[in-house]
């Protein structure tokens, strides 16, 4: 078990795949909805260790497209408390191959406790993240679970996977495809309504390779346990438009 403090930031990272455009070949709205509500419920949670419904978001103009595979990157955080309130700014921002990060919309979600905690804690100072760990983090639902009640396996892969494309695409700012899984290990189960969060660390680049170690996290949004639950590593290749090879440039720095 860890006991390792949890940043004043919520971050979901998804990237967007066709079941989640428009006509236009771009985010669809109510998909992008749906990932700020899950952002700000989340956040809620993490912060008053209560649960908590939606009572309404204010303004939210979409300013810019999220275009199919895209990365989308949501953060949350806790900007307004009052007796049994929440006010969790959430912003959504799309991120290019090259790199290039837009802007795309953001607003403030009113979450609602369904009970009235004794004290709502003052909003989080800001913790610093760990340099060179991707870290993400979504609500486990119904859907994902498998006939036992927990995670199915598959979904989990799913994330740790996705998880390790987002780190390797910003490393190579190139298409990227999975070409191995060298061990996945699960140790725990993750149980529905827990938050799944997902540790990504790029370990070893080669000519047009990269590996991947991830790790997979459950936390009890009522108490904020949090526990192992697996390991992964991925080997993810850079590849052109005619989907073979290519080589990754070196670092900017070096």
């Amino acid at each position: 078990m860890s006991q390792a403090s949890i940043p004043g930031t919520t971050r979901l990272i998804d990237i967007v795949f066709p079941g989640a455009t428009n006509h236009h070949g771009t985010l669809f709205g109510g998909a992008g909805l749906a990932h700020m509500d899950r952002v700000a419920f989340i956040a809620a949670a993490r912060h008053a260790r209560a649960d908590f419904v939606t009572a309404s978001c204010e303004r939210i103009d979409f300013v810019a497209p999220a275009k199919l595979g895209e990365i989308i990157e949501l953060t949350g955080r806790v900007v307004r408390v009052g007796r049994r309130s929440l006010g969790i700014e959430v912003e959504l921002v799309a991120e290019a191959l090259s790199g290039e990060r837009r802007r795309c919309t953001s607003g403030v979600f009113n979450m609602v406790s369904v009970v009235t905690p004794a004290a709502m804690p003052p909003p989080p100072d800001h913790t610093p993240e760990e340099p060179g760990v991707l870290r993400m983090a979504d609500l486990v639902m119904p859907e994902q679970t498998s006939h036992y009640g927990s995670l199915y396996g598959g979904s989990a892969l799913s994330t740790m996977a996705k998880a390790a494309f987002v780190e390797a695409t910003r490393r190579a700012h190139r298409a990227v495809v999975m070409a191995a899984s060298r061990y996945v290990a699960f140790t725990r189960q993750l149980r529905p309504g827990e938050v799944a969060e997902i540790e990504a660390r790029l370990v070893e680049v080669g000519r047009s390779s990269m590996t991947i170690a991830t790790h997979l996290w459950s936390e009890n949004l009522a108490t904020g346990e949090r526990h192992e639950c697996g390991a992964g590593e991925f080997v993810m290749v850079a590849v052109g438009a005619d989907h073979r090879p290519v080589t990754i440039d070196p670092p900017a720095d070096r």
